[in-house]
């Protein structure tokens, strides 16, 4: 017996240590963190996922959390590689990021190779819970399918009948302005022409003296980031205002920020979210700016709310595992500062509330960061389409 209990303590050692590895949960972020997207989520969002994990405790199933971030640099061989590494050798258990289509489609290819899950955040394509869905992935906070149902739907209602589109020269530009077309037409509008513009363009001339003769009343911005605010400064330095009205298929708070109420006034666009629509938002938004100094984005704020309903999943099953959690998350409802009755569906879309909103005058403005006033609130049905309507993705069963 003197000899068996040492040996039975370690086996029991080792078992128990094998377990806690194997319940480990590692996060990866993998987004743009220094070129033109970095202020839409970069590194804001991983203050919000820090915030996340920090709230949550730092430990879960008897492990630390870990936490770590790479930079995709927009081209999507680096945010595939990144993601298969650390599928490999640092045993990630969920990545999230994105914030290009074009990245997330390369990554989401990984995540159903090596069975980890990837929440894309800040990418745009509605393909990615379409024809590119897969049972790994989910889509959080807003895709193509829902900004053109807001703003372009809106700006057709109050007279904008003709459009021309600036339009990203990568697939996130080429969804959205096809999204934004079939919403003008079905609302008795014209698409009148589009030019397609290299990712961080700085010179915008050449495309906005097409616009302005292509007699458009709408000027349909298919782009993001730096590109959404470099179009709209030349867009006003050019006089186009005085034919034209812009139409900001995807812009954030930061871009607004960056721009200033004088240039950005009377904008309209759509948003999942933003700091001021309740005490929720408002408390969230108020935490987030004594730790970075800025209001965060609506990816920013997504990203709190995805590790946290990531990390509330994997605390309930009590495992990481790969298959056990996506089909937890699938069944999940999303109450937070973020969505109020969330659905995360079958196609892995995080169905939610989206807002039209107005960029406010000067004038308007009562305070530091008080840039929206809320014209149409639109229900996840109403925004994203429905499930029942998803007849491309396979995982979709009719």
């Amino acid at each position: 017996m003197k000899r068996t209990i040492p040996w039975l303590l370690a086996a029991t050692l080792s078992a128990t240590a094998a377990h806690a590895a194997g319940n480990k949960v590692v996060i990866g972020d993998i987004d743009d963190m220094s070129g033109l997207y970095a202020d839409v989520i970069g590194p804001g969002g991983v203050e919000a996922a820090k915030m996340a994990i920090e709230d949550f405790g730092g430990s879960v199933l008897g492990n630390k959390i870990e936490f770590m971030v790479s930079d995709h640099q927009n081209k999507p061989d680096i945010g595939a590689q990144k993601f298969r590494e650390w599928a490999d050798t640092a045993g990630v258990t969920m990545i999230l990021g994105g914030s290009n289509t074009g990245v997330s489609l390369a990554m989401a290819s990984i995540a159903k190779e090596k069975k980890v899950p990837f929440i894309a955040i800040g990418a745009a394509g509605a393909s990615l819970t379409g024809k590119d869905c897969n049972a790994y992935m989910l889509h959080y906070v807003y895709d193509t399918t829902a900004l053109a149902n807001g703003t372009a739907t809106t700006m057709v209602k109050q007279g904008g009948k003709k459009w021309f589109y600036l339009t990203a020269d990568y697939a996130f530009g080429t969804q959205l302005q096809d999204a934004a077309s079939k919403v003008v037409e079905a609302n008795g509008g014209t698409n009148v022409g589009a030019v397609r513009v290299p990712l961080a363009t700085s010179d915008f001339s050449s495309f906005l003296l097409q616009a302005q003769s292509s007699g458009a009343q709408v000027l349909g911005l298919a782009n993001a980031g730096n590109d959404t605010t470099n179009s709209i400064k030349a867009f006003n330095e050019f006089g186009l205002g005085k034919t034209m009205k812009p139409a900001a298929l995807l812009a954030f708070i930061s871009d607004i920020h960056a721009l200033g109420l004088k240039t950005a006034q009377g904008l309209y666009l759509t948003t999942g979210w933003y700091w001021d629509l309740n005490d929720k938002t408002r408390a969230f938004g108020k935490r987030y700016f004594a730790k970075t100094g800025k209001m965060p984005t609506m990816n920013q704020a997504g990203y709190y709310s995805a590790v946290t309903t990531y990390l509330n999943v994997v605390k309930k099953l009590g495992t990481t595992d790969a298959d056990k959690v996506m089909a937890e998350l699938k069944n999940t409802t999303v109450n937070d500062m973020f969505a109020t009755n969330g659905k995360i569906r079958p196609d892995g879309l995080m169905e939610h509330e989206m807002y039209v909103m107005q960029v406010k005058t000067p004038e308007e403005s009562k305070a530091p960061w008080d840039y929206y006033k809320l014209v149409q609130k639109m229900s996840g049905d109403e925004a994203f389409g429905k499930l029942a309507d998803n007849k491309a993705c396979p995982l979709v069963t009719h």
